[in-house]
């Protein structure tokens, strides 16, 4: 796929005399950059703009220019917290030039009003805008235009305890070969249910702990809808889609799950940090997570010998009608309405400096994400780096998004709550699938394909 020309000569013309008019005369220029979800591991998404902001006023001393840029970064490690901030100041006219958020904000924030589009304001058929994955700025657009820019990327595999499954009578051979049988379907999400209560039973894993799903709400959940042959959108119509048959499997799987005693009724809700210790301390079975994990086990949590510990995957198919697969969930760099076009021009060229392969591989190694262009995946600290490497050639090409449709919110939403009562059998996964199709249908009526 090849990305078209985003801005015409004469309008990128027009903004670059803006900013040089602009840079020329100022002194003193503060660009504020909130980013959500940030831990420690997560840092370089403020100091990348940090970074570029030193560039750049080297580059503007070297013509002749006074540029003194201040970076002004704050980050919060969970989302809700950080979406309301980023909203209450979009509302008060105080809000950052720069949003480090997910690609699905781009849509309600987009139609608020609170965004600029950064195709305005950057071309991406220069360097190092050239080079990027065409998907992640697929991932980035919305209506036609592109909103952002692609800060990192990153696959949401499942992991296995090596230790566990040879506690069962998977050999070395075997476990290497396990990724390949999920990718083929050979090994489905059935299947895992299976070793995980072996594990249970030969006292390898506590009860409850033979499978150690996601704690809490997140994109995750939709990968185990793919996993049933699920689309969340029409590629002809682009509408959004509800599949009814998909639904149901993956709540009857976790129901099923539940009823094999593998992972307890109540298990949704658990602590963030007591999901970590047991899966970083080889006291689960099988789980699934993000790449940037690894990262956070090794650094936080103690893990020593992630490869020696662990085996990876894909996330299985469930049925036939399914597929392997993984959903990324790439944070996207944004500017917001906050500021002058001149503050909006210079933003965007610090995100654009901020993209380049050696800074960005610098995120994507410290944090455990994904290369965002082809040239970073050549860069010596990403390309010798195992876990990027591997990540990149065996996860990552089977990677798809969620929707960037500011109405998805409205299925996701109402998707959770089913699996939330299917799971707690507060519900028989019959009704909870029948209730999410009313939810749905009711709240968008034709804006949606119910199958």
């Amino acid at each position: 796929m090849t990305v078209l020309p985003i801005l015409k000569s004469a309008a990128l013309a027009a903004v670059l005399l803006a900013s040089t008019a602009v840079v020329a005369s100022a002194k003193d220029v503060t660009i504020k950059v909130w980013a959500g979800g940030t831990g420690p591991t997560g840092d370089y998404r403020i100091e990348a703009i940090k970074m570029a902001a030193d560039i750049v006023q080297r580059e503007a001393k070297i013509r002749g220019e006074d540029l003194n840029i201040k970076v002004e970064g704050q980050a919060w490690t969970g989302w809700d917290d950080f979406k309301q901030a980023v909203t209450l100041a979009a509302e008060s006219n105080t809000a950052p030039n720069i949003i480090v958020s997910g690609h699905e904000d781009i849509g309600p924030w987009s139609q608020s009003g609170l965004l600029r589009p950064i195709e305005d304001y950057v071309d991406f058929d220069a360097w190092p805008l050239n080079q990027l994955y065409p998907n992640l700025i697929n991932v980035s657009t919305y209506d036609g235009r592109v909103w952002g820019i692609p800060q990192d990327a990153e696959a949401r595999p499942f992991f296995f305890s090596r230790s566990h499954l040879k506690a069962i009578g998977y050999s070395d051979a075997d476990i290497d070969a396990l990724p390949g049988k999920v990718e083929r379907g050979e090994y489905t999400l059935y299947s895992m249910l299976d070793d995980a209560k072996k594990m249970q039973d030969a006292k390898v894993v506590e009860p409850g702990k033979g499978f150690m799903p996601r704690p809490s709400n997140g994109t995750d959940y939709w990968q185990f809808y793919q996993s049933f042959g699920g689309e969340m959108a029409d590629p002809e119509s682009g509408k959004l889609v509800l599949d009814r048959q998909a639904l149901t499997g993956m709540y009857q799987f976790f129901a099923d799950a539940v009823a094999k005693g593998v992972v307890p009724a109540t298990y949704l809700g658990m602590t963030w940090d007591t999901w970590h210790q047991a899966v970083a301390g080889d006291k689960a079975g099988i789980w699934h997570g993000g790449t940037w994990h690894k990262s956070e086990w090794e650094t936080k949590w103690g893990l020593k010998d992630f490869f020696g510990q662990v085996q990876y995957s894909l996330i299985p198919a469930g049925n036939a009608k399914g597929r392997a697969n993984s959903i990324t969930h790439p944070l996207v760099y944004l500017l917001s309405k906050a500021g002058t076009d001149e503050d909006a021009t210079l933003a965007a060229e610090l995100i654009t400096v901020a993209s380049e392969p050696r800074i960005n591989a610098l995120h994507a190694v410290k944090s455990g994400h994904l290369a965002i262009g082809t040239a970073e995946a050549e860069v010596p600290l990403y390309a010798n780096d195992r876990w990027t490497t591997v990540a990149t050639d065996a996860l990552l090409p089977h990677t798809n998004a969620i929707p960037n449709n500011s109405d998805f919110g409205v299925i996701w939403k109402a998707m959770y709550k089913g699996l939330e009562a299917s799971w707690t059998k507060t519900s028989s996964v019959a009704d909870a699938v029948k209730a999410v199709e009313t939810e749905v249908r009711s709240a968008l009526g034709d804006k949606v394909i119910i199958r």
